[in-house]
């Protein structure tokens, strides 16, 4: 597959690389996310700057994670916005928000049209920190944001949701068409916010464990929890927390995935 130029930029396949470049659109997700001078905006792959622009010119200063060292440059010699712009030219994969929180001195405001290769585990990777962010804003393919609002009982309610919905609340905020990008990717999109909670509904006091569980039961998705969580807990056991042990993975909601979660904790470690 060869590249597409847009702008003068050769939008790269090993980035997934798809810009957004509908006014409207754009117009939409800046008066949404409504950035303040001296908040600490951080925009994940700025791209050819479509949101970058317009936030920009709200604010006095804003960091920008951006790996594409040929869309680095080209921020870096911008006419108005170099003087802008802190540039951390780097996998966000492998970013800190929490040494980025502490040098900003305030809660970091984060946004982004995530490339889709990424978007999944980026998600896990930043609510890592969610301790460090004040809110978040994604444009993600309309599958992903799904998966992160979804309820129990319905399909795409998997590992994603519980995790994501443990740390934050999360508001669906515009679906976006495919034609609002270049090149247009063959899915739709949605952007999402995510406003991690001042006081978790579900405190767990392992988050490992949380994480141990929800990886069993969905890995195994199709059995029942009798099944996927039985090395861990009995029939009587799980009854004990009101789940029926015949049940699958995404009939349990987030409040009784922690209620065990803590249960395990409890737990004195094994020996051996």
């Amino acid at each position: 597959m060869h590249n597409h130029i847009y702008q003068g930029h050769f939008a790269r396949k090993r980035f997934s690389q798809n810009f957004l470049h509908d006014s409207y659109i754009i117009e939409s997700i800046v008066t949404a996310i409504h950035p303040q001078p001296g908040q600490a905006m951080v925009e994940i792959g700025s791209g050819l700057g479509a949101l970058t622009e317009p936030i920009a010119n709200r604010v006095n200063s804003m960091t920008v994670i951006e790996l594409d060292r040929d869309l680095v440059a080209r921020l870096g010699t911008h006419p108005f916005l170099q003087s802008k712009l802190n540039i951390v030219q780097q996998d966000v994969m492998t970013v800190d928000f929490a040494a980025l929180c502490a040098e900003q001195g305030q809660l970091l405001r984060v946004f982004g049209n995530l490339p889709y290769n990424i978007s999944t585990p980026f998600v896990f990777h930043i609510l890592n920190y969610t301790h460090a962010i004040y809110d978040m804003y994604f444009m993600l393919q309309k599958e992903v944001a799904n998966r992160l609002v979804a309820k129990p009982g319905n399909k795409t309610y998997g590992r994603l949701s519980v995790m994501a919905q443990y740390h934050c609340q999360i508001i669906p905020v515009l679906e976006v068409p495919p034609a609002s990008f270049k090149p247009a990717p063959k899915v739709d999109s949605a952007t999402i916010r995510l406003v991690p909670y001042d006081t978790l509904p579900f405190p767990v006091r392992d988050l490992n464990k949380l994480a141990t569980l929800t990886n069993l039961a969905f890995n195994q998705r199709r059995k029942m929890l009798i099944n996927s969580l039985g090395n861990l807990f009995s029939t009587e056991q799980l009854k004990e927390q009101g789940i029926d042990a015949t049940l699958r993975a995404e009939n349990i909601s987030v409040e009784q995935y922690c209620r065990l979660a803590n249960v395990l904790a409890e737990r004195p470690a094994s020996k051996g």
